[in-house]
């Protein structure tokens, strides 16, 4: 009886425990799409933003889903069109001064919105937005002779796949993770994210598929998405490949730290030959 009497209380604790991690896992599972998919805002049209040359698209997707599209023509024929896929944050207004020095440098532009943000209907899931990318490359291909597919932190994952699909004609990935699952994984090590992470973007799975040049760049002082990804990325994939960090740069701050005029050199160097743009 003693000895009940003694482990009666740690039993109960560990019961109280068990409960509280079931509750914390099944919010974390039935929320996870909130957490990952951070849309905010209202999508106002382009010319707001200043991108006169720039004008907004609403595309149906193969289900009928309805999506906007930001494009512009490239300056030329021979320039290619950069397809861009942002991050998890905000909407695609946000990206209008990103969106304005890619055009002022001769290239096109297409820049789709996700499924559930500002400007889509529907619901974002990694499948459905994959789904819609391959899409929107055949559809950007239609009207341009090179695709220069860019991926924006969780738009990297998304990049990654289209290009392991696609034959794009070049591939720049800014603040790349080698799955968001390995990103859930340190956030909430105590939790088993392989089991409950219904979208974990295996970037590290498909890289190995894509065979075009490809550019990393990443911030050594990137507290979302570590350093460690961008290199452990760059490790596996492909030649040709490149890799530049900025220093002190974080997530955020890589086309003030020079992203562009890093990706135009690149793309010069290894994705066109002299003179082709």
């Amino acid at each position: 009886m003693t000895a009940f009497k003694v482990i009666r209380p740690i039993l109960r604790l560990a019961a109280i425990v068990a409960v509280f991690y079931i509750a914390a896992a099944s919010l974390m599972y039935v929320f996870q799409r909130d957490l990952l998919f951070r849309s905010s805002g209202v999508l106002t049209g382009p010319q707001e933003h200043g991108l006169d040359n720039v004008y907004a698209e609403t595309v149906a997707m193969r289900d009928g889903t309805s999506v906007t599209v930001w494009r512009s023509s490239p300056s030329d024929e021979a320039a290619p069109t950069v397809l861009y896929f942002h991050g998890n944050g905000g909407n695609l207004a946000g990206r209008a001064r990103r969106f304005q020095s890619i055009i002022d440098n001769g290239f096109g532009l297409y820049a789709p919105t996700y499924r559930g943000y500002p400007g889509a209907g529907g619901q974002p899931s990694e499948a459905a937005i994959v789904s819609d990318a391959l899409e929107h490359f055949d559809r950007a291909s239609e009207n341009s002779s090179a695709i220069v597919v860019h991926g924006e932190s969780l738009g990297t994952g998304v990049a990654v796949a289209v290009a392991a699909e696609r034959d794009a004609r070049a591939v720049v990935l800014e603040a790349p993770y080698t799955a968001a699952l390995d990103i859930a994984a340190q956030a909430y090590p105590w939790l088993p994210v392989s089991l409950l992470m219904r979208d974990p973007f295996l970037s590290r799975s498909r890289i190995g598929d894509v065979d075009e040049p490809l550019l990393i760049v990443h911030g050594s002082a990137d507290a979302t998405i570590p350093l460690s990804h961008g290199q452990a990325l760059y490790d596996i994939a492909n030649e040709p490949k490149h890799l530049v960090v900025y220093e002190g740069a974080g997530h955020t701050q890589l086309w003030s730290f020079g992203l562009l005029d890093t990706a135009v050199e690149f793309l010069d160097s290894a994705a066109f030959p002299a003179g082709s743009r």
